[in-house]
């Protein structure tokens, strides 16, 4: 018999069917499911409904329940509140942290410049307040949670999924905040890589005598704010690069089926990222620009590149009533048109169009993240491919395997990698479904 086992957040453990006078023994075994994380084991049925009993017994603050239906047991172990409680006394640092993680990210798409932050106040194993940063220029998560907190901040623990601030911006420090509540203890998922920050906020905090730990579910809240920690790092934005694939692995023009609706990746890489880098002969059919269908998306900035010597090729007028969210950059003085301009569409006009010059102009707007969408004539983004591969300016990359086979054209935006004489590493490698497509985004290592 063999199960997955998932985590102690939600396992559950798919039982075959079987006749009534069917002996436990005998039973066939799991069907393997997918996925990078398995447990074999050996087990009959009476022994593993025991097991489970025994298991919900032994551990402490974890809520086990078992439900049975169509030939399967389930079991959902959860650390958390039981009955609607908000007791949490037996969860430990990470699980306030992953839950701090779990807060911020209801701000994807709006928080740019500034990171995502979740923070949570526990007192006597009990959630007292919780918060997360809506939007930049608004108060900080820490704030937040004060505030619902109240009173009872005082000799509770915070958990923060990034260090506090200790400087004035455009809002006051979240270290003072904090102390202002009396808290007895800060949990820190990471420090801030921000030169204004960086260790600061910790440091005053152990100042004045609150207990400082750092360090609890690092990977995954520098993994929930990669743009920003990359842009502190590098001084510039990350840089991805999107492009579609066929099954026999040619490129592809096209997108898949309902992508770009509500819940489709298209609609939510678009709502994640700062700004997207399209090519103008994308619309000069039927296309609109690409907007995020997510509940009220904060729309990314939609780059236009228009590179052509040809006097006779103006840069199509795009409708929108997004507008204010356009900016063309061209390499053709004589191919723009006033109605650009009357549709307030920027317009820049360069003797070279390159990368090192559009990720200056996003670093200087306070841009974190910018998506290269590989759509359109291929001619117009070959080059800026090229120069981010040999710059080393392209970070990541989401491939969309399409459910297609189709010849290779002559023209490949991908040209460039392919023809490397040695091959780019990549790591930290991911994989989903989306309807009929795959779609699989990792991380170059130069």
């Amino acid at each position: 018999m063999q199960g997955q086992l998932i985590s102690l957040l939600d396992c559950t453990l798919p039982l075959p069917r079987f006749p009534n006078n069917a002996s436990p023994l005998n039973f066939a075994t799991f069907q393997q499911p997918h996925h990078s994380s398995k447990l074999s084991f050996n087990v009959d049925l009476n022994h593993f409904l025991q097991k489970s009993i025994l298991l919900s017994k032994r551990l402490r603050g974890v809520n086990c329940v078992m439900s049975s239906y169509s030939g399967y047991v389930r079991i959902v172990a959860k650390c958390g509140p039981s009955d609607g409680e908000s007791d949490v006394r037996d969860c430990d640092n990470g699980f306030y942290i992953r839950k701090c993680v779990e807060l911020a990210r209801k701000a994807v798409g709006f928080t740019s410049p500034n990171p995502m932050v979740g923070c949570v106040i526990v007192k006597d194993g009990k959630i007292v307040g919780q918060g997360f940063h809506p939007k930049a220029g608004q108060p900080h998560a820490e704030v937040f949670a004060l505030r619902e907190a109240g009173d009872m901040a005082e000799n509770a623990t915070a958990y923060v999924s990034l260090e506090p601030c200790n400087h004035f911006g455009r809002t006051p420090p979240c270290t003072e905040a904090l102390i202002k509540a009396k808290v007895k203890k800060v949990v820190v998922g990471m420090v801030d890589p921000n030169p204004l920050v960086e260790s600061k906020g910790l440091a005053r905090l152990r100042n004045v005598g609150i207990e400082v730990v750092v360090g609890e579910e690092e990977e995954l809240c520098k993994s929930l704010n990669e743009a920003f920690v990359h842009r502190m790092l590098t001084g510039k934005p990350l840089l991805t690069l999107r492009y579609s694939l066929s099954v026999n692995g040619n490129f592809s023009d096209l997108l898949g089926d309902r992508v770009t609706e509500c819940g489709g990746y298209y609609s939510r890489l678009l709502q994640e990222y700062d700004s997207v880098i399209l090519p103008s002969s994308l619309f000069r059919g039927k296309v609109s620009i690409p907007a995020s269908q997510e509940p009220g998306a904060n729309q990314p900035l939609r780059i236009i590149i228009h590179k052509d010597a040809s006097s006779s090729n103006k840069i199509p007028l795009v409708v929108n009533e997004a507008t204010d969210k356009v900016i063309v950059f061209t390499d053709n003085e004589t191919a723009t048109t006033p109605e650009l301009a009357k549709k307030g569409i920027e317009t820049v006009i360069l003797d070279q169009i390159n990368l090192d010059v559009i990720l200056d102009y996003c670093n200087r707007q306070g841009m974190c993240s910018v998506l290269l969408d590989l759509r359109g004539n291929s001619s117009e983004y070959e080059e800026l491919v090229k120069e981010g591969i040999q710059k080393k300016n392209i970070s990541k990359f989401v491939t969309e395997i399409l459910p297609i086979w189709n010849r290779g054209s002559e023209t490949d935006p991908l040209i460039p990698v392919k023809s490397l004489d040695q091959g780019i590493q990549v790591e930290k490698l991911k994989s989903k479904g989306s309807d009929q497509n795959v779609i699989i985004e990792g991380h170059f290592k130069f």
